[in-house]
């Protein structure tokens, strides 16, 4: 019962990140649009480069989408894991995106920094007020399973990230209409710059690391050794490899030394059992005679 109520909470995450995806794409591409019209008809160059880079974001989220749609299709005979990966590849283009956004908003600011630009700030208030309220909303519509999933992590923070980017423009947008301060623009840029390179720097480093292959965050490999050599019929275990299938879901490989072969079914299915609880959930356990010579040298 505990493992079909398990498969119900599944299956309910999985329909509420999909909502969360299609509404989260749906606004942002209409504010978008919105955004995009009213730089044209104030000639804001400001609102029209924001624009641009919402609409990056917003093909973020499309890709994310994409991603986590191919993580849920069956495997086949040329790809057995399925789809997953992509997962780990588009947190890791998100990341990459990401940090090219800073870049552009680091050039920019250093740019009306040094050539300050005359701009109408209670209408580039009240349109990035706008932006904060959807970005904010489409952040928080993935806030809750963000620490579950790299790909939702990044979606995430792209949103949080145009948010805190609205906010400063709001702000911005208010000391200039009130003292003509234009210069007050491209420092809160280049605050902003720094506050998204550093939320950034985990999402890069952990997409890095699973893409390589490399031992998931949150997964301790001498905890696993210590599950598995701790089991009453396991005398020692060597080769044990652990990496990410997607970004939920991760894989283990082992050689085991059981001290009776007549009970390796049962001391399979246990250690696979408490194998799941520390977030393993496709193990291949290989059994091995004390006497027996492994030639396997990774």
């Amino acid at each position: 019962m505990a493992h079909e109520h398990h498969h119900h909470d599944h299956g309910a995450t999985i329909d509420s990140l999909n909502k969360a995806f299609i509404i989260g794409i749906a606004i942002n591409a209409l504010y978008v649009i919105i955004e995009a019209v009213a730089g044209f008809a104030y000639g804001s160059i400001g609102l029209l480069s924001d624009a641009g880079h919402n609409l990056g974001d917003t093909a973020s989220l499309i890709l994310a989408l994409i991603a986590f749609k191919l993580a849920h299709l069956k495997a086949n005979n040329k790809y057995t894991y399925g789809y997953k990966k992509s997962t780990i590849l588009v947190s890791l283009v998100n990341a990459v995106i990401l940090l090219v956004a800073v870049g552009i908003i680091i050039a920019e600011s250093i740019e009306k920094f040094f050539n300050p630009q005359a701009i109408e700030g209670d209408v580039i208030a009240w349109v990035a007020g706008a932006g904060v309220i959807v970005n904010a909303f489409t952040a928080w519509l993935f806030m809750k399973d963000k620490e579950k999933d790299l790909n939702v992590k990044g979606a995430y923070l792209h949103m949080a990230m145009d948010a805190l980017v609205s906010v400063g423009v709001v702000i911005s947008g208010i000391v200039i209409n009130y003292t003509g301060w234009y210069v007050i623009d491209p420092i809160i840029g280049l605050i902003v710059a720094c506050i998204i390179t550093v939320s950034t720097w985990n999402l890069l480093h952990d997409s890095l690391r699973l893409s390589l292959d490399g031992v998931p965050s949150g997964i301790d490999l001498k905890q696993i050794e210590k599950i598995i050599c701790s089991d009453e019929g396991v005398k020692s275990c060597h080769h044990l490899h652990v990496w990410a299938i997607s970004t939920t879901q991760n894989a283990l490989t082992v050689h085991i030394v059981p001290s009776s072969i007549d009970k390796m079914e049962t001391i399979k299915e246990r250690i696979k059992k408490n194998l799941l609880k520390a977030n393993i959930s496709h193990s291949t356990l290989e059994f091995e005679q004390s006497d027996s010579h492994c030639d396997e040298h990774c």
